[in-house]
């Protein structure tokens, strides 16, 4: 009864979104979100909805025990950018909120992954960086890891690190641009050591996820992941962090490669692969690339997370897959869960479907698997 009166209630404001412009509705949302995590009132009305929405499966992927298997992906709460770590930590210390939706939504969704976060703040690429395709309901972006930086990112979840939601992880990955595998590992190594001496205990993220697939920057996604750089990348992250560790890979790699990273990540101890990240196309305007998200990347992403659980398996690599690319129904979770996936992430349900999309899906999957 509660998600069919929040269906009815979410109608009037899809159409709206649907006729407003997709950069627009982007940049309202992060402001809003930015407001609502300062309204203490707030909190228990979302942790209600929460408990009514979302009904209790916990599920074990990763390593990591999840209140349920939807994970709001990374890319959403992340954080503005800025063109130095100083002027980042100190906003963090003017009690700057740099991390929009770090309390609003984790605690009306449940677990969320925070980043990506590179070592050194980025401001982004310039100009229009988001498009919708309502058609399709598809998303394009080219936000290009625009973030705080990881000490600045580390420094204000910590900060606020009464309030964080109790199941959580962090995106890390390599700034754009370093050809050098040593500067890599530093980098990486660096980044999640400012997570790790922010919570030295059981407070705080709940596993730390390497980002090899970071498309609309500088570096060639595809390129980059390789399974010599996943290893390197990998053992720095183990020798800083007990976290468990989750690898993200991108929706348009050959089997050759994801044999490759699957060999890398089971030497490393990585628990978990998520496939996918966006795919790297052409932008709808102004020219350049922007990750195509949302039911366009799904066939993309369906498919690596078959090949990959077929590696797997074949290889007995012990590795969980969390599904992540156009999961915008429940048929969408069932077809992943069939494919091999234990967890999905989304992203773009909730700009088509509202702040309770994951409940929605949860519900359509379940009464799925009573039909069948």
């Amino acid at each position: 009864m509660a998600l069919a009166l929040y269906e009815l209630a979410w109608r009037p404001a899809a159409a709206l979104i649907r006729r407003t412009d997709a950069q627009v509705a982007h940049d309202r949302t992060l402001a809003m979100l930015r407001r609502a995590d300062d309204l203490a009132i707030l909190g228990p009305l979302a942790r209600l909805a929460n408990r009514v929405a979302f009904p209790g499966q916990p599920t074990d992927v990763g390593g990591v025990r999840l209140p349920h298997p939807i994970v709001i992906a990374a890319g959403l709460i992340k954080g503005e950018g800025f063109g130095s770590e100083d002027a980042a930590l100190a906003a963090v210390d003017r009690r700057r909120n740099v991390v929009a939706g770090w309390r609003t939504l984790p605690t009306l969704v449940g677990a969320v992954e925070f980043g990506s976060y590179t070592r050194h703040p980025r401001l982004g690429n310039p100009g229009r960086v988001v498009w919708r395709d309502n058609a399709t309901r598809s998303m394009q972006n080219r936000i290009g890891l625009r973030n705080p930086g990881a000490r600045a990112a580390a420094a204000h979840l910590r900060a606020h690190a009464g309030a964080l939601p109790p199941t959580c992880g962090v995106n890390l990955a390599v700034s754009p641009g370093l050809a050098d595998l040593a500067d890599s590992e530093r980098e990486i190594r660096e980044a999640a050591s400012f997570f790790a001496e922010a919570f030295p205990g059981t407070a705080g993220p709940a596993w730390l996820t390497l980002n090899l697939s970071c498309p609309n920057t500088e570096d060639d996604p595809r390129g980059r992941q390789s399974g010599e750089l996943a290893e390197r990348l990998c053992g720095a992250l183990a020798a800083v962090t007990r976290l468990p560790i989750w690898v993200k890979v991108g929706p348009d790699l050959s089997d050759e490669q994801l044999r490759s990273l699957v060999s890398a990540c089971s030497a490393s101890g990585v628990r978990a692969v998520v496939a996918t990240n966006t795919w790297a196309r052409p932008a709808p305007t102004d020219g350049g690339s922007a990750g195509v998200s949302g039911a366009r990347l799904r066939p993309l992403a369906l498919d690596t997370v078959r090949r990959l659980s077929a590696i797997v398996a074949e290889t007995k690599a012990g590795l969980d897959i969390v599904a992540c690319g156009g999961i915008l129904e429940g048929r969408d979770l069932l077809a992943f869960e069939a494919a091999g996936a234990r967890a999905a992430m989304i992203y773009s349900a909730l700009v088509f479907r509202g702040p309770l999309a994951g409940a929605l899906i949860l519900r359509e999957a379940r009464k799925g698997r009573r039909r069948d």
